[in-house]
Parts: C-alpha cells; sequence; structure tokens
C-alpha cells in the first residue's frame, strides 16, 4: 500500500510537471458541475424501462458523463470492473468482443449479452466493440433479461444514451495525444433552432502505431486507423408526437491479433513473431428511426432499424514465423428490426406494457484457407439467414397486499428459424480434390420467458427485491464445421433468481447496493477448436451453474471528495459436462469467468476562486482488480489475479480544459488471451503503461 501511495504521488506530480505527454482540450457548454449531494433520483432509460433506480427490481449499474470522463471510458471493455462481475477481455481485434456478466458469456458466435444504442439494438458481437462519443450515460442490467428483451440477453444488457441535442446545446472539440503514438480528434455541434427541432453532427478520428510488436518485421501488429461519425435529428411535431432519425457510421481498419506464440511454458512467455501480416477491416452503418407518441393513458414507441456491417480479416492463422496456414474471411451483413412497445402511463395501482418485434438478418461469408505446407487450398462459401418474431407483456401492481410492495409479472413468446446455404471447395495444386454444395433443412427456435419479482420499499430511504427471470440464447448452426455432429448446437436457456437490497443513507450522500444471485442454465454453448485446429465451432455443454454476490457503494466524503467501490463475486462451474468417454469435464470452472472484480476509485474537485488561470482542478485515481480466471474447459491454464492503475488530473477554465492522464501506470503485466491451436498455445500480452 506505502508503494502504491508513493508511486501515485510521483505521477500526479510528473503529470503536472511534464503537460507536453498528453492534452485534451474541450469546448462547449458541457461543464460538469459538482453536486451538493451524491445521490439523486436516478430514473433508469433502458428501452422497455422508464422507472427509477429503486423501483427496478433487480441489478443496475449506471455511469454517467462525468463518471465516464472521470475513468476515461472509450470503448465498452473500459468498463470492466467498474460495474461488478463485467468482465469483457481486450485481445485480438475489434471482431473478438465477448462480454460476460455474471459468468454467462459467449466467446464466437451469437452473444450473450444485449446491446442498445439510442434504443437501437446491436445484435452481432463482431459489432460490440466501437467508439464511445458524445455518451451521456451508460446502463448496465445484470442478470437474464429474456422477458423484456428476448433472445441473447442472458447475461444481461447494455444500455448506451449519446446526448440529446434537444437537451444539450453546443460545440465540443477535442484534440489528444498518448505516449504509444496514439491521437485522437473529435468535433461534435448540437443545435436547437427551434423549439420543437434539434440536430447534432458529431466526427470522431482515432490513430494508433499499437502497442506490441513483431519481431519477424520489427514492426507494429496492432495499428489501427478509425473515423466515426453520428447525426441525429429530434423533431417534436406536436406536443404528442416526436420523431427521431439517428445515423451512425464507423470505419475502422486495424492491424490485430498480437499473440506470441509460447516458448518458455513455465512462465507462459514467448515473443509475438509470425511472418504474415494480420488485419481486421469493418465498415459499420446503423440506422434507427424511432417514434414516440404520447396518448392521454398511455405510450407508444415504435422502433425501426437497420444496421449494415462489413468485415474483411486476413489472419496468419499460426501465428509462427514459419509459412504453415494463412486464414481470409470476407462477411457481408444485412439486419432489420421492427419493435412496437404500447406503455400505460404510470398509475398509483397498476402499470402495464405490451409490445411486438421482429427482425431479419442476412449474413454471407467467404472464408479461405491456405495450407502452405502442402499447396491445400480450402474455400467455404456460405449464407446464413435468421428471422424471427416475439411478443410480450409485464403487468405492474402496486401496493399488492400490503401498502409499498409491488409485484411485477411478464411473460414473452419466442419463435425464431435460420436457414444456412453452404458450400465447400478443396484443391491442391489446382486440382480439386472435393467439393459440395448443400442446402441443409431450416431449424426453428421457440422459448417462452417468464418473470415473477417483488419490490418493497421499506421507507423513503431503503428497498428490497426479490426476483425469479430467465434467459435465452437461441441456437443456430456452425458454418464452419468439420464434422456432421458439429453442425448444429441447440438453444442455451437459463433460471435466475436473485435477492437484493438499495438503500441511500446520511441524506442521500451515500448509496449502496448488494445481491445475490444464482443462474441455472442447460445446453451451455462453449467454443472449442475444430479437429484440424482451424478455426472453432460452437457445441454445448450438459448444465452449469453460476451464483454470486454483488455490492457497490458511493460516498460523498465531502462536498468535493467522493468514493466509490464496486465489487462482484462469481462462482461458474460446470455441474454436466461429458465431452467423451475419456473426457468429462464436471465440476470445472467456467472459462473466462474471473472470480472476482473490484473498483476503487477516488474523485477529488477543487476550486479556485477568482482564480484567472483556472476554474477548478479535478483529480480521479482508479484501481481495477480483475480476478483469476481460467483459459480452457479442462482449467489447465489460467490467469491469476491482478490490478491496474489509472490516474487522471483536468484543469478547467470556463469551457476550456487540459486534462493529463496514464493508464496502468504500475505497468501490470499479464495475459489479456490464451488459446491452444495446431498443437502450440499462445498468449496475448497486456497493454503496457502509456500516457
Amino acid at each position: 500500500m506505502n508503494k502504491l501511495r508513493i508511486l501515485a504521488l510521483i505521477a500526479i506530480i510528473s503529470f503536472i510537471s511534464t503537460g507536453a505527454i498528453a492534452q485534451t482540450m474541450i469546448f462547449g457548454t458541457d461543464t460538469t458541475k459538482i453536486p451538493d449531494v451524491l445521490i439523486e433520483e436516478t430514473i433508469i432509460r433502458a428501452p422497455k424501462e422508464r422507472t427509477t433506480i429503486r423501483e427496478i427490481p433487480g441489478s443496475v449499474s449506471v455511469i454517467t458523463s462525468r463518471a465516464i470522463s472521470e475513468t476515461g471510458v472509450t470503448t465498452i471493455k473500459d468498463i470492466t470492473s467498474l460495474t461488478p462481475n463485467f468482465f469483457m477481455p481486450d485481445y485480438g481485434s475489434k471482431l473478438t468482443s465477448p462480454v460476460y456478466i455474471r459468468g454467462i458469456g459467449s466467446r464466437i458466435n451469437e452473444p450473450s449479452v444485449g446491446l442498445y444504442v439510442d434504443n437501437i439494438p446491436y445484435y452481432d458481437r463482431a459489432v460490440f466493440d466501437f467508439e464511445l462519443f458524445d455518451v451521456d450515460r451508460i446502463e448496465v442490467l445484470r442478470g437474464p433479461q429474456g422477458t423484456l428483451y428476448g433472445r441473447n440477453t442472458m447475461g444481461g444488457i447494455i444500455n448506451i444514451i449519446t446526448k440529446s441535442p434537444i437537451n444539450f446545446q453546443g460545440t465540443n472539440f477535442l484534440l489528444s495525444t498518448v505516449s504509444n503514438g496514439q491521437y485522437h480528434a473529435g468535433l461534435s455541434h448540437f443545435a436547437k433552432p427551434g423549439a420543437n427541432f434539434g440536430y447534432s453532427v458529431s466526427l470522431n478520428y482515432r490513430y494508433s502505431d499499437g502497442f506490441h510488436t513483431n519481431q519477424f518485421n520489427d514492426s507494429k501488429v496492432d495499428q489501427m486507423n478509425l473515423l466515426g461519425f453520428r447525426n441525429r435529428l429530434v423533431w417534436n411535431l406536436n406536443e404528442k408526437l416526436t420523431l427521431e432519425n439517428i445515423i451512425g457510421l464507423e470505419i475502422s481498419r486495424q492491424g490485430g491479433y498480437p499473440y506470441a506464440l509460447i516458448t518458455d511454458t513455465e512462465t507462459n512467455t514467448g515473443e509475438i513473431n509470425y511472418n504474415h501480416k494480420s488485419i481486421y477491416n469493418r465498415d459499420l452503418l446503423t440506422n434507427g428511426l424511432i417514434a414516440k407518441y404520447k396518448a392521454d393513458k398511455f405510450d407508444v414507441l415504435t422502433t425501426t432499424t437497420y444496421q449494415y456491417q462489413k468485415h474483411l480479416q486476413d489472419v496468419d492463422q499460426d501465428f509462427t514465423s514459419q509459412p504453415l496456414f494463412l486464414a481470409t474471411q470476407d462477411q457481408l451483413q444485412n439486419l432489420v428490426s421492427q419493435e412496437v412497445l404500447f406503455r400505460s402511463k404510470s398509475q398509483k395501482k397498476y402499470d402495464w406494457l405490451i409490445g411486438a418485434y421482429g427482425f431479419y438478418q442476412d449474413t454471407w461469408r467467404e472464408v479461405f484457407v491456405n495450407i502452405q505446407t502442402n499447396n491445400r487450398h480450402i474455400l467455404r462459401d456460405y449464407t446464413e439467414i435468421k428471422h424471427g418474431v416475439a411478443v410480450f407483456h409485464q403487468s405492474t401492481i402496486n401496493d399488492f397486499l400490503i401498502e409499498k410492495l409491488s409485484l411485477i409479472m411478464g411473460l414473452r413468446y419466442d419463435l425464431e428459424r435460420n436457414s444456412l446455404a453452404y458450400m465447400n471447395d478443396v484443391s491442391m495444386n489446382g486440382t480439386t480434390l472435393a467439393s459440395s454444395d448443400t442446402i441443409f433443412p431450416s431449424e426453428q427456435f421457440s422459448v417462452i420467458s417468464p418473470k415473477v419479482a417483488l419490490n418493497y420499499l421499506m421507507n423513503k430511504d431503503v428497498n428490497i427485491y426479490a426476483l425469479f427471470s430467465t434467459g435465452y440464447k437461441t441456437g443456430g448452426f456452425n458454418p464452419i464445421h468439420e464434422n456432421d455432429k458439429d453442425l448444429i448446437f441447440k438453444p442455451e436457456e437459463s433460471l435466475n433468481y436473485e435477492f437484493g437490497v438499495k438503500s441511500s443513507l446520511m441524506e442521500n450522500t451515500i448509496h449502496m447496493e448488494a445481491s445475490f444471485f444464482y443462474i441455472d442454465w442447460t445446453n451451455q454453448q462453449i467454443s472449442q477448436s475444430n479437429p484440424s485446429g482451424i478455426g472453432f465451432h460452437t457445441t454445448n455443454a450438459g448444465r452449469s451453474v453460476s451464483k454470486g454476490v454483488e455490492m457497490s457503494t458511493r460516498a460523498r466524503i465531502t462536498r468535493k471528495l467522493e468514493a466509490v467501490i464496486a465489487y462482484g463475486y462469481t462462482d461458474a462451474t460446470f455441474t454436466e459436462h461429458v465431452v467423451n468417454e475419456t473426457t468429462d469435464y464436471s465440476g470445472n470452472y467456467i472459462p473466462y469467468v474471473p472470480k472476482h472484480t473490484l473498483a476503487l476509485q477516488l474523485n477529488q474537485s477543487i476550486s479556485f476562486p477568482d482564480n484567472r488561470i483556472a476554474d477548478r482542478m479535478k483529480i480521479s485515481a482508479l484501481y481495477k482488480i480483475t480476478g483469476k480466471h481460467y483459459w480452457n474447459e479442462a482449467n489447465t491454464n489460467f490467469q491469476e489475479g491482478y490490478g491496474i492503475f489509472d490516474l487522471r488530473l483536468k484543469i478547467e477554465r470556463k469551457s476550456f480544459g487540459v486534462e493529463l492522464w496514464g493508464k496502468n501506470i504500475l505497468n501490470t503485466d499479464y495475459s489479456a488471451f490464451y488459446f491452444e491451436a495446431i498443437g502450440n498455445k499462445y498468449y496475448q500480452p497486456a497493454r503496457p503503461m502509456h500516457f
């Protein structure tokens, strides 16, 4: 602890004396004031929730725009450990973006956690890793959300809300430079030319030299060029009807996959040294049209979305200096969805909502594998179509049996159909060895998802709740499979039991939450290497259990000093997972799930009255701990727990600010990822200290 304090003091002094290392300039009217108290009545703004954080029977974390600034959040990966039991490993490329909440996650295929941005759903895990800019808040609803949100929300949902020109006007300009050759520029303009109309236009650019060097050619592996754009139009046609259109575009050109071949098995270390440059390019376009109508006794919300994504992945599949395996994957996806939601006006005794939903997703992929050792080529071309519909309802009975006790009941029905057209050609030295073109019979999946909860407001400061909910993750095809038995994987379903308490103490200067959960799920979908060692496929484990606890506290120690603690404990194991006659993983821990997550944060604000140089200074110190987690189902390889220390210093004068920061300033060394393929073991080293 003394070492930590000394290093923190040195870091602060270094930041102040070396301001040229990194500068951030912000112009506009988005100046954050320090409130007199910590907690106000927080309204959850997830697409189907319009209630206070105390009235929702479940675990919710809200990261405000001020907290985003204080912690340096620029992607969803940055909220790892900030939210209890939330883990999103940072490895590979933007294509590799699994999210784990309470032990539930998925490394390949469909995600297990839902994502919404301004009411617009993001379905594919390949688009989860994108740049966050002009974000007003991030909400994380933990635990299965299948009743209201349907497919692939077994772990919970992430709800991101960007700034609206109706609530914010001004121009923001931001420039920064980072010690590893990273540059960032942002320009946003928010305007409300009339009482009923607002618009915003935002541009975001980021360049990075990368953090890791390929010893084969002495070049950076993980360079990145990224350009983002967002346009938002909001039109209040009258007192009852509002139309909103949000269009976003992100174009990224990324080197990736800084995987090192392990040469020292005792320490799991080695060098990044492979002969073929690996890249991942992605174009992502999203458009959402949102209509809100306020009737006398209910509200109507319709959301129409379209998402286009195009990917190119070119990878040295063996990650060695020898010419062995190369793989190239092209992907093109179009997705449309429509949801209609009717929600009652808040009433004293009874509230309700009812909705219908449908989607259509068309994905084309072409995978070309070059086995250089014998000049063998494998071309796989497939088109997968998914479409589905759902209806759902939720009722809330207030003052149920006794005063201030609410009963929440919900039910949802999902029906989905998947189809796959698959072509596979194998050739050697220009001669065709095998060729097939198959249209597989469609697979249909359906599920009923109930939910029951009790929420009791004991007084104005304390409430307790008990919750039973279900989660559902759709089944599907393995387009890249080498055995017929691996063609189809089953749906994954879960039962979630939760008990929690939320309280505000000492005139709302302290806010505390605690929850206990138990999740029992069947047919867990897991990732396994193909027998050839090239690529992965999804298969089902028999049964799994995740149980744990979550606690978080925000406390205003003084008017200018705030402390935040967020802790999560997860015990996630396979209860039944027999692979074959000789391999049984029952009782083992589920991989990629940290046993513990912990975030400790101090935020200090110092005002300078009547100072011509600065109005205020803000200092934020954050220490995040990620507990031990295993990399494989056999539990033979793991990453011990580690901590990362970040520090930020910001000086503001009216609408101008200069910010100095450092991430991983203790230069903690750990493995960001580990895997085994073609008889080798690989790992990705963590990002080093940068300022």
